[in-house]
């Protein structure tokens, strides 16, 4: 059965003839009517042929015009199936008609042949057509690609080889030629997509390596299949448009590539839209240009507050968008409607309230609520609030709440109940965006806010506060100065306001408690502490009888207008001058309390009386405020003269004062200054006077010393001192050291631990509070009880027990400190009896005369127990 090829068909193989320089001039001429080739060598068939058999072969001539030159070579054309993509697993095939399986072998170079002249070619070259390949092609492998020979080939025995990327090069061995018959083979399924175009270079030697022809230049180019879908660059689309956006408007755009042969239509990508959610208010909102792939509009109608997201799904196809033998594959485009400012803010009632105390600031009075369909929190929802009428003095502004929206009417500036009682107030509310294009303001975007404003106790107040007034000093105390009243502003209430004194520094002022009269009390002075830049600044509160009371304050400043009531002051007040005159003088000045013009300049004079004043000294005037004092005689003895010096101001009436100024005359160098002996005889001492001070200041410091000296030996002498009873006469040494007392037989019951000499400490820091040796540094802590007298060290042992004696007596918490303590128990068997017994007998039955017998030392204690004569 044979195969038709109609007139359009073009042979896609190497079929394609070029010399070995240029095409230039070069026509071609074949012995088949049916086929023809093009002047850039393509061959092409002339009409529809039915071939006979799977292959056709005929011969193709091309002349050199210019060169005058004739080639032929042999062309066989294979007809084979239709090429398969790598599709074929989904059971697609290539349909198209006009592509050709490349011919199995071609003769090359091509024979030179004789020209017309007889001339003959002197240097032959190969030059072989580009060489095309299909991918993924089934096999079987190896495939004949072409066949290569040389014209010499029948005269030596010629080896074929080739070389570069794809044969001896990475990747290998993908081509090889037969080095006997040159036929070249494909050895694998090619893919364009991983190398388009090979570029191999075949090789002639003979048998012995020597190069017969020069190499020839093979490219192969692989022919693209579809068999790659398009791939979108991203998987999910955002884009956004504006609501109410016309027909036409932008979208966005998505972009699929396929690494197909873009110039074929394996690689021509195709879009359209599948599907629309949701499909409203249309089930085709939006177009895609299939070409380019840009989403625009193509309804009206969209509108966000009813759709705020369309999801559209995007196909892409190659093959130009044949769905029946293209490849696609799909992307999804989600789509924002964006809000525009097309709903005006309304509120939600027509008229609101609110109530403020007078003279409250920063508080919130009504709570304006609106509503608004845009997007919330956008410029478009976001609401702006003004007052339009009600308020031309600013009291109130309206802040918008940034989570609630709503209106805050608040107060900026005070309110007076007495001024304004309520506010009837027009409000208007817009948004931050402008309203869109053809939007109108909606009659429910203004409102009545009614605010009213309740009374409140309010402070008096002074009109005046900071009065100032200005008046002489030295009034007389009871001087009434003015009145400092305050006004109540609560004009609806009847109110009393009375008035107190808060500050006056000096106490100088009283206040009327009714009507606010301020009279003296003591006479203003101006040159007082008080008074700063002449004024003195006086504080009054003003408190009313409202519930709660409310109080006010004013400052009353008065200014003190000076007089002359201060008399100069001489300076300074000592000074020195030499016993010569003309050596130095003395400056003097003034000083004066007052301010100008009871001030200088200054009149500087003498006194009449005592007449030496006169006589010895003499003053010049320099200018209103200073003179110079000097010696008017030749010589005045060195010494201290008190000079007497009228100064007197030039107030009205001028004051005048007397002063004194203490003047050392004294011997003076060269360079007038006083030497040190001559200013100790200006002081009015002498040599001898000096010397005695001197020897009083060293006697004093000896008894000084000595004293010192003495204090230290006694100190010592005290702390080495021994005890001034007499040992042989000291009872406790003579009990301790004997350790028992003798008596009776039952004599023996008592415990001598108490009465034995102290070896350690411990007893002493065990002991009960209150027992202690009087002649022993205590060691534990101090007794509670009231602090005896310090016992002085008697030479009489008498006057130490007597001295005892009174302090235990004074002491009602402790026992005495004598023998009573330390003879704690004596035995029952004892004439004298014990002391327990004695203790017992507080009663003073028993006879206690027989202790007289003992010895003075015992006669206190028969007089204390007993009651006996007193010693």
């Amino acid at each position: 059965m044979g195969s038709t090829v109609n007139t359009s068909a073009v042979f896609r193989g190497p079929v394609k003839f070029s010399n070995c320089s240029e095409t230039k001039g070069i026509r071609y001429e074949t012995d088949n009517l049916d086929f023809k080739v093009r002047t850039d060598g393509t061959i092409y068939a002339t009409q529809e042929v039915q071939i006979p058999s799977e292959q056709t072969m005929f011969m193709v001539t091309a002349w050199d015009l210019q060169a005058l030159e004739r080639w032929e070579t042999m062309v066989r054309l294979l007809v084979g199936d239709k090429s398969q993509h790598k599709g074929h697993k989904k059971g697609k095939r290539n349909t198209s008609a006009d592509l050709l399986q490349p011919p199995s072998d071609i003769l090359l170079p091509w024979r030179h042949l004789q020209n017309s002249h007889g001339l003959r070619r002197q240097k032959r070259d190969w030059v072989i057509p580009p060489i095309n390949v299909p991918e993924n092609s089934r096999g079987p492998f190896p495939q004949q690609l072409v066949r290569i020979r040389s014209d010499k080939d029948s005269e030596i025995h010629i080896r074929y080889s080739i070389t570069g990327v794809g044969a001896d090069q990475p990747p290998m061995e993908v081509f090889n030629i037969d080095p006997v018959s040159g036929r070249m083979y494909v050895t694998r399924p090619m893919d364009r997509e991983e190398r388009a175009s090979y570029h191999l270079r075949a090789h002639a030697v003979d048998m012995n390596g020597n190069k017969v022809e020069n190499p020839i230049d093979l490219y192969i180019y692989v022919i693209d299949m579809n068999d790659n879908r398009p791939e979108f660059i991203n998987q999910v689309y955002n884009g956004s448009v504006d609501e109410g956006s016309k027909p036409g408007t932008y979208v966005m755009t998505v972009t699929a590539n396929d690494a197909d042969d873009s110039t074929t239509a394996n690689g021509m990508v195709r879009y359209r839209i599948v599907t629309q959610t949701p499909q409203s208010p249309s089930q085709n909102m939006f177009t895609i240009n299939s070409e380019t792939g840009d989403i625009v509009t193509v309804a009206a109608g969209l509108d966000r507050e009813k759709v705020q997201q369309y999801t559209v799904i995007i196909q892409a196809t190659d093959m130009e968008g044949n769905l029946n033998y293209g490849l696609s594959n799909t992307a999804t485009a989600i789509i924002m409607v964006t809000d525009v400012n097309d709903n005006p803010p309304e509120f939600t009632a027509s008229t609101y309230s609110g109530e403020v105390p007078e003279n409250r600031v920063e508080v919130v009075v009504a709570n304006l609520t609106v509503m608004d369909r845009d997007q919330p929190h956008s410029p478009n929802w976001n609401a702006v609030y003004r007052i339009i009428s009600g308020d031309p003095s600013g009291h109130f502004t309206i802040r918008t709440d940034p989570v609630t929206n709503e209106g805050l009417v608040t107060v900026v500036r005070a309110v007076d109940y007495e001024m304004n009682r309520a506010f009837m107030l027009t409000v208007m509310v817009s948004n931050q965006a402008p309203l869109a294009s053809g939007i109108q303001m909606s009659f429910q975007s203004t409102a009545g806010v009614t605010i009213s404003v309740t009374d409140v106790n309010e402070p008096p107040y002074f009109p005046a506060n900071h009065r100032l007034i200005r008046l002489e000093e030295g009034v007389p105390t009871g001087t009434a100065l003015t009145t400092f009243s305050a006004v109540d502003p609560d004009r609806f209430m009847q109110q009393a306001v009375r008035y107190s004194k808060l500050s006056d520094p000096a106490n100088w002022l009283n206040i009327n408690a009714t009507n606010g009269q301020i009279t003296t009390t003591a006479v203003l002075d101006r040159e007082s502490a008080y008074i700063k830049n002449n004024v003195y600044e006086a504080t009054f509160l003003a408190a009313d009888n409202g519930i709660p009371p409310a109080s006010g304050t004013g400052t009353l400043q008065i200014y003190l207008i000076d007089i002359n009531d201060n008399a100069p002051e001489l300076l300074p007040k000592e000074a020195q001058i030499c016993e010569k005159p003309n050596l130095n003088v003395i400056n003097i000045t003034a000083a004066d309390a007052d301010i100008d013009p009871n001030v200088g300049p200054f009149v500087f004079e003498l006194p009449s009386v005592p007449s030496a004043i006169r006589k010895n000294w003499t003053i010049t005037r320099l200018n209103g405020d200073y003179a110079q004092l000097s010696l008017r005689i030749m010589y005045l003895e060195a010494g201290v003269y008190d000079v007497p010096i009228i100064v007197t101001d030039s107030g009205n009436p001028p004051l005048f004062n007397m002063s004194i100024i203490k003047v050392k005359v004294c011997p003076c160098d060269e360079n007038g200054d006083c030497t040190t002996i001559g200013a100790v005889a200006a002081a009015g001492l002498g040599t001898g006077a000096i010397i005695a001070i001197l020897i009083c200041i060293i006697i004093l410091l000896s008894m000084v010393l000595l004293f010192v000296v003495w204090m230290k030996r006694r100190e010592k002498e005290r702390h080495t001192k021994q005890l001034l009873i007499d040992p042989e006469d000291d009872v406790r040494d003579n009990i301790l050291k004997y350790d028992e007392e003798g008596g009776g037989e039952e004599d023996q019951d008592y415990d001598l631990s108490q009465l034995q000499q102290p070896e350690s400490m411990d007893h002493v820091l065990n002991k009960a509070n209150g027992v202690r040796r009087v002649d022993e540094r205590p060691v534990g802590a101090e007794p509670q009880y009231p602090i005896r007298p310090v016992i002085p060290h008697p030479g009489d042992i008498g006057d130490f027990i007597n001295e005892g004696l009174r302090a235990a007596d004074n002491d009602p918490t402790a026992p005495p400190y004598d023998s009573l303590l330390v003879f704690d128990y004596e035995g029952s068997g004892s004439t004298a009896g014990s002391v327990s017994s004695l203790n017992s007998s507080s009663s003073g039955d028993q006879d206690y005369d027989y202790l007289n017998d003992w010895g003075p030392r015992f006669k206190k204690l028969a007089d204390m127990y007993g009651g006996g004569e007193e010693d």
